[in-house]
Order: structure tokens, then sequence, then C-alpha cells
């Protein structure tokens, strides 16, 4: 039985499908979502997952499926933003009992915040083998962004020295919402988990074709409920573009979570017993769009702040930095476009959040977790996102719990 409640989009038009039982569900998110479903390219309806909250243009936590167009401001700017676990051949018992030393060595040898590699590079001590890693990587990836600049020349001024950011930015967790975590599961066995995406690059490159697809509508005279909604049209030079871009920044994403974890993986070598690493969970993106098959057709299939979850998919569904995180299994529901949560989801802004909490507060809901207690912080208190709990019992029929984590350390940007 399916779990969602239906509701109708802008002027009657288009459906909604959400899974937000039980679950905080804003009334601007809900206007969003009814602009969203009234586009006339939307395919069969929208859907929107249990985290669901007020985006910029699309709302985060929802899945569009389209035909003949993409939006490029509903992938947004943080182009394939995703999540990485690994759970490692460590228990409980082979942690210090004060973590301290470790979350400075993470930090040490991941750039966090607006540092990157450039930066770090001078205070290597045991991270001599990273320029190596990136070189690898950075070949990997320089032929397709240099093939995307010779095209959109443009797309380099949108961020100071963008081309050298491309090999700076590998391996590197950016601020906001993205974090690197040791958690413990229900067998007390150690997990690897991090948050990151694209960083600069995806950022100039969503910023350059949301305004392109907004001088297209004014263009062509289109007039849109919200200009955060104007898209590309299939076949046209623009759109073509935006899918070679946004794949190779999903791409990049992908990598860089990936480096990420490698250094991470040293970072404990170096403090911790031996260990293997056991088990990758997945690296899965949930701000992205693929094609896919959904009701008989090939369609556009836009994740802003979702997770695929096919039957049998692997995925990661996060809580805040004081609450249970959970490795899932997908179970294909079909209604969901095979989709899933991508967290919790925010309760409250950023600014709400620094106004309503205390430090009192975030120490309180952070007791166990070696993370950092300051007010730099206090708009990713636990406070500030939904209750993960609820968000999982909504979406019983997207996925069922493989394992249920608890953070005992938590990086941030």
């Amino acid at each position: 039985m399916s779990n969602y409640e239906v509701m109708k989009g802008l002027n009657g038009v288009g459906l909604i499908k959400s899974w937000t039982k039980g679950v905080q569900f804003e009334s601007q998110a809900r206007d969003q979502l009814k602009n969203i479903a009234s586009l006339p390219f939307i395919h069969k309806h929208v859907a929107a997952m249990p985290d669901v909250h007020l985006g910029k243009g699309a709302t985060v936590g929802s899945v569009i499926a389209t035909k003949g167009a993409i939006i490029p401001a509903a992938v947004g700017v943080d182009i394939g933003c995703g999540m990485n676990a690994v759970r490692l051949s460590l228990t409980a018992d082979d942690l210090p009992d004060n973590l301290r030393n470790i979350r400075g060595m993470i930090e040490q040898m991941v750039p966090v915040g607006n540092e990157d590699h450039g930066w770090t590079f001078a205070r290597r001590t045991i991270h001599d083998k990273t320029p190596k890693l990136l070189n690898n990587i950075h070949a990997q990836l320089e032929p397709g962004f240099k093939a995307l600049v010779s095209k959109h020349p443009n797309i380099e001024k949108m961020g100071r020295e963008l081309a050298r950011r491309v090999y700076r930015q590998i391996g590197t967790l950016g601020g906001g919402n993205h974090f690197i975590e040791l958690c413990l599961d229900e067998n007390q066995e150690v997990w690897v988990m991090l948050h990151s995406g694209s960083r600069n690059p995806g950022n100039c490159i969503g910023r350059y074709f949301i305004d392109l697809a907004k001088k297209d509508m004014e263009r062509h005279f289109i007039s849109l409920p919200d200009k955060d909604l104007s898209y590309l049209v299939e076949g046209t030079e623009h759109y073509d573009s935006y899918v070679e871009a946004v794949s190779w920044a999903q791409d990049f994403a992908f990598r860089n979570r990936q480096v990420m974890m490698e250094l991470v993986l040293r970072a404990l070598r170096s403090k911790l017993p031996d260990f293997e690493v056991t088990h990758e969970a997945v690296n899965c993106h949930h701000n992205y769009v693929s094609m896919e098959n959904h009701f008989g057709a090939n369609v556009h299939v836009t994740r802003k702040g979702a997770v695929r979850a096919r039957e049998g998919d692997l995925g990661i569904i996060p809580g805040s930095m004081g609450a249970r995180s959970y490795i899932v299994r997908g179970k294909g529901n079909a209604d969901s476009f095979h989709s899933c949560s991508h967290g919790a989801g925010r309760a409250h802004s950023r600014g709400a959040a620094k106004k309503l909490f205390t430090l009192e507060d975030h120490y309180k809901a952070t007791e166990g977790v070696e993370c950092r207690k300051d007010r730099s912080v206090l708009d990713e208190t636990p406070g500030a996102y939904k209750d993960i709990d609820k968000v999982m019992d909504a979406q019983k029929d997207l996925v069922e719990i493989v394992h249920t984590l608890k953070q005992v350390l938590c990086v941030k940007g």
C-alpha cells in the first residue's frame, strides 16, 4: 500500500504525490510544488519526499520527471551532491575514548570550508601521496572541462581561477550541511559516512545554465509562476550543452567523494588499529538528473534532494549531526519514481535556527558526539532539522532499513 497523499497543482493543473504523513510540510513548499506540477512537460506527477522543504525555484525533497525539457534550477548549483559510506573492520572498542585527535587529523587531511588542496599542501604530514591521487583523478576530469569551457568560455568567468579549482577542490568538503562522520551501527561496527558535491565548478556550471534558461524564457515570452522554473527545451543548443555539463559536474562530485573517502581512511589508519573496508554501502547523488524509464516513457528524472531507490538499491539517509542515520534498501515504488528522501530535511531555515537555538541547546543535542560546538554551526544543530524517525516512518513503502547508524564524530565545513 502506498503511503502518499495527493494534491493538485497550481490552478488545478497537475498532481503532487507527497510522502509527508506525520512530518512537517510548510505551506511555502506546498506552493512551490504546485508551481512545478503545473508545468506542461511534467510526466505524470511530481513526487515529494518526507524531508521536503522550501528551496530556490524547486522544492528540496522533490522528484520531477519531465519530457522534452530540463529545469536547471531544479538540479540546483550543488550538482551531484550526495553521500558515500563504508563499513570498517573495527568496532567501538577499537576507538579511543577521546576522538578529538582523530577529528583534527581528518580536518588536516580533507580541506573543509573555503580551504582547498592548494592551501593545504604546505602543511602535509601523512598527506604526501595526495598530489598523485589528485593528478590521477584530474587527468580524467580535465578533458571534459576543457571541452565544456571551449564552448562556453563564460563559465570560467563565473568563478575565480576556476580551472585551477577543478584540480584543487577534488577531495574537499566545502561548507554548509556537508559533513564527514564516524558512526557506529546496531552491531557497534564502525562506519565512515560523508556528504559533499561538485564544489565551485558545479556551482559555476549551475548558475551559468540557470541564467541561460531565464534568458531563453524572456526571448520566447514564456511566462512562468516562478522565474527559477525556467527550462531548456530538448533539441536546442543550450539543452544539449547543459546535459553535457551536468554529466561532467555529476562525475566530478562522484569522484570528489571517492577521493575524500580515501583521504579520511588514510587519516584513520594513522590513528587507529589496522583495518579493512568491509563493505561500501553506496556512493550516490541526491541533487542530479538522469534519463530513466517510468510509466512506459523515457524521461529526465531530476532529484532535488532525493535518492534513487529502485528495488534492491542501497542508499544513505542521514539525520542531523546528533541524530541517527540509516543505510536503506529501495523497494522500487513506482509512484515515487523509485526514490526516497535524502535526509531529515530542514525544519527551520539557517537564519531562523541561529535565532531559535542557543549554544546550550547545541551542547545538549550533540552530547557524546565529537564535533564543533560553537555559534558558527548553530544553523546545523539537530533542532534545525525534522525528526528523522518520523521521516523514516513516512517513507516505509519506499525503503527498508538495513543498518541504523549513530555518529560519534562529525566534521563540518
